[in-house]
């Protein structure tokens, strides 16, 4: 349903009928002069919104999230024109900057971006005029314009909630500013002037305090997470972490070095890096439940898949994808962190033990051979036997977290690492990731694999550069050590001395 057009225009045409009767509600008369403009109002922010947010336009919850915030927003704007009495000038100016006009801004900005809350700036300016019966007063649409301006340039990089509070201060500096300027212009009092004033800086912060509470809820509701809720994410201190770093040591030192460098190559082709690097720490928890099995938590001599058969090896290796789901749900992780656990191996095959069955079935043609057994006798090695489940990395912050994945675990057996070394291990990784069909989901261009390799070729290096050997003094043999001469006992302090 998410990309189906009959749900859309569903969506759209019950946001049309909900548009209808906003303008309806608590109008006299005709208004028939107010709905073609607010159809073409809404025309408009259409062709807007798939020009310059595609993403948002084919994905149908996040039209119904940007049109009901927007909705929303213009029913409490007119609904406080409606039960706020205006006698004078000064009283509806007080009530322009009252307007809490930036709470679909603020809103859309964190959870769908810059793109999308400028969308919702638009709409919620220009119909707000509309449907409130100002729409011939420049002053309310020229406010809400820059106070949503102000809300979307100071929420585009809000990483903490404390980030959105300031926000709001920001947006009610400008409505003071703008109260401050307009009131002079106007001639008014500085009583009516001090009461614009403290209703546009109150509006704005209450409504950046009411965002930032109902938040989470939305978030859930519809499986969007934030930078702010990515950061919380990041704390090693989730109990998940925590199991790790007692059951799977070799693992979580893994997960950490896989963040590092997935979070450069996000960097590198601007991707949220906060969000590959929570995903790198969650991705490979499913190894809690059987650590002992894979190679970064088993001790030197003591390989558990010495006694196993190569499938049964495959199987256990390929569970850790499904069993960190399990534990991904138990803990209720975030839905990205329950994609990147299933897609960070895509639907590639376990190398290592395919290669091993295949040259086990090849010895055992070669000892039929002697025993006079038929080739067909002995089993065939099916390679879908030793393929993860898939599906393959559908975000670019997957793809990028399946690559420095692989190249993490293979730098892992590189003796003498140089920087060629190095560069090459990547490429050759990223050029059989491109070649076995893993990256064809994920959206990623040729030139952002190219960049976000290079930065993860930089980061490795930085990893595994090792110190520079320093000389050791050498100590003196006992051959060369001057002992001190057997003196009288009057001489002892001069013999001391010497020695």
């Amino acid at each position: 349903m998410e990309s189906s057009l009959p749900a859309r225009m569903v969506i759209l045409g019950v946001y049309i009928v909900l548009l209808y009767l906003g303008v309806a509600w608590g109008s006299s008369g005709s208004y028939l002069e107010q709905q073609i403009l607010a159809f073409i109002i809404f025309i408009s922010g259409l062709m807007l919104l798939e020009l310059d947010s595609p993403e948002v336009w084919r994905t149908n919850s996040r039209l119904i999230l940007i049109f009901g915030a927007v909705w929303f927003n213009l029913v409490m704007v007119k609904g406080l024109f409606l039960d706020w009495p205006t006698h004078d000038q000064a009283s509806l100016a007080r009530l322009y900057f009252l307007s809490p006009c930036t709470f679909a801004p603020f809103l859309i900005t964190l959870l769908l971006g810059t793109r999308a809350g400028l969308f919702a700036v638009v709409q919620v300016s220009m119909l707000a005029s509309l449907l409130t019966g100002q729409m011939y007063d420049f002053t309310f649409l020229l406010i809400s314009l820059l106070s949503g301006f102000t809300a979307v340039y100071f929420t585009q990089n809000v990483r903490k909630r404390f980030d959105l509070i300031k926000a709001g201060v920001a947006v009610g500096f400008l409505n003071l500013l703008c109260a401050t300027v307009l009131g002079l212009l106007h001639g008014r009092s500085w009583e009516a002037l001090g009461g614009q004033a403290l209703c546009g800086v109150g509006a704005a912060i209450v409504t950046a305090l009411v965002v930032s509470a109902i938040l989470p809820l939305v978030e859930g509701a519809f499986q969007i997470t934030t930078t702010i809720s990515w950061i919380e994410l990041a704390d090693l201190n989730h109990p998940l972490l925590q199991q790790m770093t007692m059951e799977a040591p070799g693992t979580y030192h893994h997960s950490l070095l896989v963040a590092n460098i997935a979070e450069s190559g996000a960097k590198a082709i601007g991707l949220d890096a906060t969000a590959c690097r929570v995903m790198a720490y969650f991705h490979d928890i499913g190894k809690i439940i059987k650590p002992e099995y894979f190679a970064e938590n088993i001790p030197p001599g003591a390989n558990p898949h010495e006694n196993l058969s190569p499938s049964m090896s495959a199987l256990i290796i390929i569970a850790h994808v499904k069993e960190g789901i399990d534990l991904a749900l138990k803990y209720r992780l975030k839905k990205q962190i329950l994609d990147a656990i299933q897609q960070h191996h895509g639907d590639s095959v376990v190398t290592y033990f395919y290669q091993r069955a295949l040259q086990q079935q090849r010895d055992a043609r070669e000892g039929g051979k002697i025993m006079n057994m038929r080739e067909e006798d002995v089993p065939e090695v099916s390679e879908t036997s030793f393929r993860y489940p898939g599906p393959k990395p559908q975000t670019k912050e997957i793809a990028l977290l399946s690559i420095a994945d692989a190249v993490e675990a293979a730098s892992r057996s590189m003796e003498k690492p140089t920087a060629q070394r190095i560069e090459d291990l990547v490429n050759e990784i990223v050029e059989h990731k491109i070649a076995d069909h893993q990256l064809d989901e994920c959206h990623l261009t040729m030139n952002e694999i190219r960049s976000a390799a290079e930065a993860m070729s930089a980061t490795l290096k930085n990893m595994m550069h090792t110190r520079i050997s320093y000389a050791k003094k050498e100590r003196p043999s006992a051959s060369t050590v001057v002992k001190p001469t057997k003196r009288s006992t009057h001489t002892g302090s001069s013999a001391s001395a010497a020695a």
